[in-house]
């Protein structure tokens, strides 16, 4: 019989009842002070990470390799025969290579790392949607099959609130913006799919109208089929709802979640006033 566990890194946003429900094994990133490292999501909220932005923007490190080969000894002892990871971009981290090497030191369990090219409550979907096909008793195979048009249906966009963070911390990527930001240009942002790495969707001038952006690419997609939202945020909890309430007006849209803050290694350098949207067809 099969036994199959599921891995992921803290970058994904992810509520502790779906963790607890299929019991997925979460690798924490690294947050790093001039004075003091912490474990993301274990002594370290993403609220404090905001809070502290103004004072020090901290730097990030990878899931450590030797954390990653504790909890392969550990499935082994649990006789788990197989392992699905669902990770943060490659555009974004090394966390994907360093799952393809550690899966290597256990041959007998048989890995499958799908590389999202996207992060936060993306990698959360797709967590979701294996954890319930793993309970439903469809085999590994049939769900790594499965995983590549799961995520084809999800549709990631975020506003940042300030250039200033993704700039700082190196992972601007494609997006323009010196002198936008000038002019209140906001930069709607997706991912790449095939670098995973993020790009300028497009621009709208004025935070307000970049926000209701959001909502209308919702409606854009959810147009001629039914859609799902997840809604995530860097410590802007009025602005999410705003967003929140106006998905909600949209019939096409069965169910909207408020997911909560972003993870506090994506909010290292997404920055706070960030507001993302993923709608999963």
């Amino acid at each position: 019989m099969e036994k199959i566990a599921l891995i992921t890194d803290s970058a994904c946003d992810i509520d502790e009842e779906t963790i607890s429900k299929y019991n997925i094994r979460v690798l924490p990133f690294k947050i790093i002070y001039k004075d003091k490292e912490y474990t993301d999501k274990v002594d370290i909220t993403p609220k404090e990470i905001y809070d502290k932005m103004k004072v020090e923007i901290p730097k990030s490190s990878q899931p450590s390799m030797e954390d990653l080969e504790n909890v392969y000894k550990e499935l082994e002892e649990q006789h788990f025969t197989h392992v699905i990871a669902i990770v943060i971009s490659s555009g974004l981290s090394g966390t994907f290579n360093a799952f393809k090497i550690v899966s290597g030191r256990f041959p007998e369990i048989k890995t499958f790392i799908f590389d999202t090219k996207s992060t936060s409550v993306c990698e959360g979907i797709l967590l979701k949607k294996c954890g319930a096909l793993i309970q439903e008793g469809v085999r590994f195979d049939h769900i790594i099959q499965s995983i590549p048009d799961m995520k084809r249906k999800l549709h990631f966009f975020f506003v940042f609130g300030s250039l200033e963070y993704a700039r700082k911390g190196g992972r601007i990527g494609r997006i323009s913006g010196t002198i936008g930001e000038l002019l209140d240009v906001k930069p709607i942002v997706s991912f790449d799919e095939e670098l995973g790495q993020c790009f300028t969707y497009g621009k709208i001038r004025g935070r307000a109208k970049s926000l209701k952006r959001l909502v209308e690419l919702g409606e854009e997609i959810a147009k001629d089929k039914q859609c799902d939202a997840y809604i995530v945020h860097g410590n802007v909890e009025e602005d999410a709802k705003g967003v929140y309430e106006m998905l909600r007006k949209n019939p096409r849209i069965r169910n909207v979640h408020l997911i909560g803050q972003i993870s506090a290694v994506v909010g290292v350098y997404s920055g706070p006033g960030t507001v993302g949207v993923c709608y999963a067809e």
